[in-house]
């Protein structure tokens, strides 16, 4: 369907790719990795031709209709939500007029030859409707509303009026709508909430048909949707024939297999040269020393790919807090609204909440889109006061808060090195720049200003600020939002060694299940505590709702 063959391209003096080759077959499910700059992006633009290759060839199928989401969704505004996401399928609602016109010409008298020419004609715009899905766009385009958590209440909103998240969950429904034949997915759960996920899944996995390529740094996701990994790094593109677990150990298998064969290499290299050194100045070897050097010369010298470094921080031991962190008591939040006729009214967020949070629990806030889950870390936080009950932090208690809006608040101007600094004044700078590079900021990386780093790595700093000062409660609102898998591994370990207590939101799975003890699920405005694990807490929801 697409192949990419020999590409070479180079952004400035950074060589991307040399002689890279690859593949999209139809209805196949690739999964797109390799560290951050290695060129994943490019490969989208090099499909969309918003790039063009620096040599190498692109070919695509004929009348091959590529749909592509990116993390920029360009400007929205002008219309309601449901006529937004119509528009994207502006071609195939054309196709339908154009349909209807012919349809209409078919009634008026003709000749043979005009009328076979006009029937032929019809037959394939037919054939592209359907395939299009043009007998039913409108019903699923509110169907992926909907599964994206924009339900029939908001099709007729401003598409203006929505956050920036919100906008990129719009943009993602506009691309499913297209039902494209090549789907290009970049990072598509990074703003969507766990039910939404969820739904994405299935829809991926039941009703589209097409082939799939996509980033996404949810590990669960990956190995749920693709069969096939196509891996970008060290200026190549290697594919592997699984989802991401067995990429993960496949790849591992691979390195010791060409680790082994670059040392017989070497050992063999070492004995010829050696040879070469002895004999060079004996006539009567000079035959066979002229042999092995060009030997030498013919062989292929095995390259091993750079191994990027995982650095191990140890983190102090935060000070001990009482055994009570928090203690809740008939806790409640509202906020104060307007209604459809502009009066003021108060709309409840959650309420009677009561309970203790105990020390080393690692918990875990669950529940719908809009249940509340944000809203309760920040009372939990002080960060908003509650409305009615109380909320009372426990003796020793030291609480760190960290939410999208933290990484507003970190100095532009600043270098990685300095932020970080800024926060342990007395570590020396080995310490510093291990801590920096604990969280993937090794080398010149540190000298980056903040002003100058994506989300994902401004999050990175701010957690690395969180786990360096001496806390021993942390509120973590999605910590893994923009990280990619390689980050969420370092700040699962580093969680999962933290002796503190942790309460958390976050709609990556495999985290939730490897790192909490107890479940705390917001439902219309209740609180329900599941005494076990992630895991126990899905087989015991699910038992509630049978």
């Amino acid at each position: 369907m697409i192949h990419l063959t020999n590409i070479s391209k180079q952004h400035g003096s950074q060589i991307l790719f040399q002689n890279a080759s690859l593949q999209v077959l139809p209805a196949s499910r690739n999964g797109l990795v390799g560290p951050n700059g290695a060129g994943k992006s490019t490969i989208f633009r090099l499909i969309t031709r918003e790039e063009e290759p620096d040599k190498g060839e692109i070919s695509c199928a004929k009348k091959t209709v590529i749909g592509y989401f990116s993390q920029d969704v360009g400007e929205m505004a002008g219309r309601p939500v449901l006529a937004e996401v119509m528009a994207a399928v502006g071609e195939v609602t054309a196709l339908g007029e154009q349909m209807r016109e012919m349809e209409a010409s078919m009634s008026q008298p003709m000749d043979d030859e005009a009328m076979d020419a006009l029937l032929e004609r019809y037959g394939n715009a037919v054939e592209e409707f359907e395939h299009r899905g043009g007998y039913d766009l409108e019903a699923r385009a509110q169907a992926v509303l909907t599964g994206l958590g924009i339900g029939p209440d908001a099709w007729q909103r401003p598409v203006e009026s929505f956050s920036g998240g919100w906008k990129m969950r719009i943009g993602l429904a506009k691309i499913l709508t297209i039902n494209p034949d090549v789907l290009l997915l970049d990072e598509p759960t990074n703003h969507l909430d766990l039910e939404s996920i969820i739904w994405l899944e299935e829809w991926l996995a039941t009703e589209f048909k097409g082939a799939l390529l996509m980033t996404c740094h949810d590990r669960d996701f990956m190995n749920r949707i693709v069969n096939r990994i196509i891996e970008v790094a060290a200026q190549g593109v290697t594919t592997y024939s699984g989802d991401y677990d067995f990429y993960l150990r496949e790849r591992e298998i691979r390195r010791e297999q060409l680790l082994a064969s670059f040392r017989r290499q070497q050992e063999m290299l070492a004995k010829e040269e050696d040879f070469i050194a002895r004999f060079a100045a004996r006539v009567s070897h000079a035959a066979q020393v002229q042999s092995r050097i060009k030997k030498l010369e013919k062989i292929e010298r095995i390259q091993l790919p750079p191994e990027q470094k995982i650095v191990r921080f140890e983190f102090a031991e935060p000070p001990r807090s009482g055994d009570d962190v928090v203690w809740m008591d008939s806790l409640a939040k509202s906020w104060t609204v307007d209604d459809a006729a502009g009066h003021e009214r108060e709309k409840s967020v959650f309420g009677g909440v009561s309970g203790v949070i105990r020390r080393q629990e690692k918990i875990a806030v669950v529940g719908v889109n809009g249940a509340g889950k944000s809203t309760f870390l920040k009372v939990l936080a002080a960060q908003v006061e509650p409305s009615g009950g109380t909320v009372r932090i426990g003796a020793g208690v030291l609480p760190g808060y960290f939410s999208q809006h933290s990484m507003e608040l970190l100095n532009p101007e600043f270098t990685v090195f300095e932020t970080v600094q800024a926060v342990i004044p007395t570590g020396n700078i080995g310490v510093i720049r291990n801590l920096c590079a604990a969280f993937l900021f090794q080398g010149d990386d540190v000298d980056k200003r903040i002003a100058n780093l994506s989300g994902g790595e401004k999050s990175r700093v701010v957690l690395a600020t969180l786990l360096a000062q001496p806390l021993n409660f942390l509120i973590l609102d999605e910590p893994t939002n923009h990280l990619d898998i390689q980050s969420i591994e370092v700040l699962l370990e580093a969680l999962q060694k933290f002796t503190g207590t942790v309460i958390l939101v976050s709609h990556d799975r495999r985290f939730l299940r490897l790192l909490v003890n107890r479940v705390f699920a917001i439902d219309h405005g209740a609180l329900h505590t599941y005494e076990g694990d992630y895991s126990y807490y899905l087989r015991k929801s699910a038992e509630e709702r049978l």
